[in-house]
């Protein structure tokens, strides 16, 4: 265990530069003495690690020292980070790029590694795109790749949702991020760093002589961090508020991601007396949100605000009449027409309509 950490500390010195003691101690997850004692045994050992006191202090190696994976290429050693991603891999066009440097590596270790690392391989497979979701087309991903690395300017056609659909745009593309199989570039564009689908670019013209500076502070992780969840936060920007069932309060995660889930569970209050709970979910929309409700089914009642609540009993009543309408007897022993039920849904939302309606479990509350 400390033989793992003493390579770590090593590895975030040559890849990061110069790094606090609390910096270190935060990243692997021991305590700053911890780290002390790390230093001075990696220091007795040779290696030329020295540290600076200070505000701007910190630890980092001897300028010229690294330590050393011979016999990789470049592109090889470049394309380690995605030695677990086949598919993103082979979207960025080197799949085999990615073969070849595990081969080397597999080459070059001890045989008891690499019989484990071969059944690791063997056992794990990390899959990153979602259920039902079929491969979107990324003609142009090589090509922001190349921009993002050489740090030159794009300048693309890209279709967003709303109007005008088609826009023209030049980028300084910062970083790729792939999230759930899917594609983003994130990039300066009018002054301000913003997030493109890449399935979404249309045409891309290459500025290979416009070259741009990228920030030496900018931290891709950081900053999809955030942008993911300004973008969770700006999507549900209503609130509605509903009674679960005990089993629709475990169902709701079918709904949402864990951190709204989270937000939601921690707005309830105690179980009433029939053991359901109320609580305050964020929603979209009136008809994103009936649509999401209607999957709780008897496991939820809306009470606030009044047009969600409104918009699940007329659906309420027009799956009532649908199935009422098919169900009913008709002349001779025949089936309803096909026509019939949707004629009958229809008219479960005018006034005096006869189909029974599906009553809720209290009325709006204040």
């Amino acid at each position: 265990m400390r033989a793992s950490r003493l390579v770590s500390i090593l590895l975030l010195l040559q890849t990061r530069g110069r790094l606090t003691a609390r910096e270190l101690a935060e990243r692997l997850e021991v305590s700053v003495r911890t780290i002390y004692r790390d230093v001075e045994s990696l220091h007795a050992a040779g290696i030329p690690l020295y540290g600076d006191a200070g505000p701007s202090g910190g630890y980092q190696l001897l300028d010229g020292y690294r330590t050393r994976l011979t016999g990789l290429t470049a592109d090889e050693a470049e394309s380690l980070f995605l030695a677990g991603l086949p598919g993103p891999a082979a979207e960025l066009g080197l799949g085999a790029v990615v073969t070849a440097a595990q081969l080397k590596l597999m080459a070059a270790l001890p045989v008891e590694l690499r019989d484990r690392a071969g059944r690791i391989q063997e056992r794990f497979l990390l899959d990153a795109p979602s259920w039902y979701r079929d491969a979107e087309p990324v003609t142009h991903l090589p090509a922001v790749a190349a921009a993002v690395w050489e740090e030159h300017a794009l300048r693309v056609r890209y279709r967003r949702w709303k109007a005008p659909q088609e826009v023209d745009r030049r980028l300084e593309p910062y970083g790729l991020v792939v999230k759930a199989g899917r594609w983003y570039v994130v990039a300066r564009s009018g002054g301000q760093v913003r997030t493109y689908r890449v399935s979404q670019i249309l045409e891309l013209h290459p500025l290979r002589e416009e070259r741009f500076v990228r920030p030496p502070d900018f931290d891709l992780a950081a900053h999809w961090e955030a942008y993911r969840a300004e973008f969770e936060a700006r999507l549900r920007r209503g609130e509605a508020a509903v009674r679960l069932s005990p089993r629709g309060l475990e169902r709701l995660a079918d709904l949402m991601t864990p951190g709204l889930v989270t937000a939601a569970r921690a707005t309830a209050g105690p179980p009433d007396a029939e053991g359901w709970t109320r609580v305050t979910v964020p929603i979209e929309s009136v008809d994103h949100a009936t649509g999401e409700f209607l999957r709780l089914g008897t496991d939820v009642e809306v009470l606030e605000p009044p047009e969600l609540r409104h918009a699940l009993a007329a659906t309420a009543d027009a799956l009532a009449a649908l199935y009422a309408a098919r169900d009913a007897p008709h002349p001779a022993g025949r089936d309803a027409p096909l026509g019939t039920g949707r004629d009958a849904s229809r008219s479960a939302r005018q006034p005096g309509s006869a189909v029974r309606r599906i009553t809720w479990k209290r009325r709006v509350t204040s």
